[in-house]
């Protein structure tokens, strides 16, 4: 999505400035400051944003975690700041979200069917191989051995094998936010025979693949057209066109899904973030029956069990001769930064923190945005399906050369990166599971909401730290990176 100042944008200051380092530092601290003033008035005096944004954070995850109302005060108050502080820019101005203006045109409506019969059984694509039924079941069961996803993936996934009819999401029209994403559920919803409403960019490359998808799929997909539009090619911009694909989807039938699966670079990443926040918030007020869908990034922090940390502690304590003989003078080399232990023995819960400082401060805004809206919804009484992807192959990953490098060279510290084709149907069925499970079971604390099936790849119960082994990860996987 390119970058151009219109619709939904950053504040300008008295010089006429969009600074995404203010906005996301006063929003952190806004955040904070409901449970943690002094985490809050830190955030506010930081004068290196982009190099520690990092450690503030892990805090509004660890200043969460002592009450489920802390957790809960973080993420209204991080969600209240970002709706008051993002701006819409117009002919007129710049206004606040709430006084979004809807245009005179709105949308007409777009249907492609699909042609082929539905699949019937979840069916997991794998290495090359296609997996069906109790072989499914055995490769979930490895990867829970190998801690490369959490258990309740299998009961989940169990639950998807044991229930193939559900796999059509009767009843229910999908709103597929970024239709065309890599990590979305576009082809494996259509192959399943669901009926999705797309919204991505009017852009014909865009909805060629879409198209692609619908027609060699087994449901229905509908898409917004402008009524004054010129292209004559299907979407919306989500910068400028919330109010009008509000009204759009209110009127979609059946249990509407709203799913979040945009992505942008840089600052825009939080442009879009945060219309596809104001429009939800606009969708739960006008309907009463809107579920949410997001994906989690596993690069960020999150609480984990206990278990987690009993795994990742034992294999740390029982490395192999020629890791510990390594690993000592690479942590006396790097002043304890490297190679480092994951938790403190014991924890309950655990912080695991697989924060990636490449990625940077706004794509950890626009990520942690959805976490917080995922909470709050879940407490208002709403469905919810909220996972952890697993670290995955896709074009914006592979495209940075560190981040290249270091998934290269993640198996040799535990961690499983995942082929696109392989994440789609796994997250895909998880959704299923959820929508047919009132969102699945319901904890005491939102951060074992978050943990509940989450397929991190082995980060979480990984023998070292996450970011102690990042550099050491990119500089062994770089050769097969490179080819």
């Amino acid at each position: 999505m390119a970058d151009e100042q219109h619709g939904l944008v950053f504040p300008s200051d008295d010089e006429g400035r969009r600074s995404t380092t203010a906005v996301g530092r006063a929003v952190v601290a806004d955040a904070l400051r409901p449970v943690d003033p002094v985490g809050a008035g830190a955030a506010e005096r930081e004068t290196a944003w982009r190099g520690e944004y990092l450690l503030y954070f892990r805090r509004l995850v660890e200043a969460g975690l002592d009450q489920p109302e802390d957790a809960l005060s973080i993420a209204r108050a991080g969600l209240a700041s970002v709706h008051e502080r993002m701006r819409v820019l117009g002919d007129d101005g710049e206004g606040t979200l709430a006084q979004w203006p809807g245009g005179t045109d709105g949308f007409t409506q777009v249907e492609v069917p699909g042609t082929a019969e539905p699949v019937e059984e979840l069916v997991l694509p794998y290495r090359g191989d296609r997996l069906r039924g109790d072989e499914i079941r055995r490769q979930v069961d490895r990867w829970v051995e190998a801690g490369v996803v959490e258990p309740s993936v299998a009961q989940a996934v169990g639950e998807v094998l044991a229930n193939p009819a559900w796999l059509r999401l009767e009843g229910h029209t999908v709103a597929v936010i970024g239709a065309a994403s890599e990590m979305g559920p576009l082809q494996a919803l259509t192959r399943w025979g669901a009926r999705v409403a797309a919204v991505d960019l009017p852009r014909s490359g865009l909805w060629d693949r879409v198209g692609e998808a619908a027609r060699a799929g087994a449901g229905t997909v509908v898409a917004p057209m402008a009524l004054a539009g010129e292209s004559g090619v299907p979407g919306a911009d989500l910068l400028a066109d919330v109010p009008a694909l509000e009204q759009w989807l209110a009127e979609q039938p059946g249990t509407l899904v709203l799913g979040n699966y945009v992505y942008a670079d840089g600052a825009t990443n939080v442009r879009v973030s945060a219309a596809v926040d104001e429009l939800s918030r606009r969708l739960l007020a006008s309907r009463d029956d809107v579920a949410l869908a997001f994906l989690a990034t596993p690069t960020d922090v999150f609480g984990v069990p206990s278990d987690a940390v009993a795994q990742a502690t034992e294999r740390y304590e029982t490395r192999s001769r020629a890791s510990r003989t390594i690993g000592r003078p690479l942590r006396a080399a790097s002043g304890g930064r490297l190679l480092r232990r994951p938790y403190a023995p014991g924890s309950e819960p655990g912080v695991n923190d697989s924060l990636v400082p490449q990625q940077g401060p706004n794509y950890a805004l626009a990520k942690r945005l959805q976490r917080w809206r995922a909470t709050v919804a879940r407490h208002e009484g709403a469905t919810v399906s909220m996972n952890v992807a697993p670290p995955t192959r896709t074009r914006s990953v592979v495209k940075n050369r560190a981040l290249a490098a270091a998934y290269a060279g993640a198996h040799r510290f535990g961690v499983e990166v995942f082929d696109p084709a392989t994440s789609n149907v796994l997250m895909a069925a998880l959704l299923v599971h959820d929508l047919h499970t009132d969102g699945g079971p319901r904890h005491e604390h939102p951060w074992q909401d978050e943990a509940y099936a989450a397929a991190h790849g082995g980060l979480w119960r990984a023998a070292y730290a996450p970011r102690s082994a990042l550099g050491l990860a990119a500089l062994l996987g770089v050769g097969a990176a490179r080819g």
